[in-house]
């Protein structure tokens, strides 16, 4: 739709007939929402607490966290997992969302509209990759567990960071871009997965994915926090995407500690 409005009946000069595309398109993405969340409306269950609400529903998910923190203390291998899943999610999240940035804006590209398509192309790639990446991973860990695989995930994004210092050309970006999706899949999916074989058994498994959901959020705000400050005192996104190097190798020297522990 951006990159041919005129297909969509969508007139005027190509700038203004792009900028109405993007507007058209997040209408779209509104629709496919609403769409979509049919099928939960439908199936899920309703709502049977015959409780009525009161002002203590805000507060109560902070007292579900808190109690959820309180009984990390029983549960050692899991309260390691989350510090180390804390730190390599902050860096995995903080990447993903400014890899069109970093593209935009340190990449040799030879026109405007070269880089439009380019960036738009390149995040097609990493969601669609991330796809194959997620299946590769689920495969590996099949075989050979669920930290050794994690582990050598984050060992592969300290390899990416350390690429894209040196990225110039639109072909190298999407060469990123591919292993970015492939490694991103993988993580995410696997990372999560992980953490259910760690939670304890018990009902309320709501509670724990919340504290985790909240973890991976709190680590976007810090690592994006991070990310600006590095790249306004140094003035190059390069700087900060290496500086996220070293948040990758404390991931994978964590996860080595869990697994360690796990095998001796």
């Amino acid at each position: 739709m951006v990159l041919n409005p005129s297909i969509y009946g969508i007139e005027g000069t190509a700038s203004e007939a792009s900028v109405k595309a993007m507007k058209y398109s997040f209408i779209s993405v509104g629709i496919w929402w609403i769409a979509f969340s049919q099928i939960a409306f439908r199936f899920l269950p309703k709502n049977i607490s015959k409780n009525p609400l009161t002002n203590k529903v805000i507060f109560n998910g902070y007292r579900e966290l808190r109690a959820v923190w309180k009984t990390f203390s029983n549960h050692p291998i899991l309260k390691s997992y989350i510090g180390a899943f804390f730190v390599f999610s902050m860096a995995v999240q903080t990447v993903m969302l400014i890899a069109a940035y970093f593209g935009e804006q340190e990449v040799n590209w030879g026109s405007s509209s070269e880089k439009q398509i380019g960036l738009i192309v390149s995040i097609t790639i990493i969601q669609l990759i991330a796809i194959i990446g997620a299946n590769i991973t689920a495969r590996c860990s099949k075989q050979f567990g669920n930290l050794p695989v994690l582990i050598t995930l984050n060992f592969i994004w300290v390899s990416l960071c350390l690429y894209a210092f040196f990225v110039r050309s639109p072909i190298q970006f999407y060469i990123a871009a591919g292993f970015v999706g492939l490694s991103m899949g993988g993580i995410q999916s696997l990372a999560r997965s992980t953490y259910s074989k760690f939670i304890p058994k018990t009902d309320d498994t709501a509670s724990f994915f919340s504290f985790y959901s909240t973890s991976q959020m709190t680590g976007i705000v810090i690592g994006m926090l991070l990310f600006g400050t590095i790249d306004q005192v140094t003035g190059s996104m390069r700087n900060s995407v290496l500086f996220f190097l070293s948040f990758f190798l404390m991931g994978a020297f964590l996860l080595i500690r869990i697994h360690r522990r796990m095998t001796n």
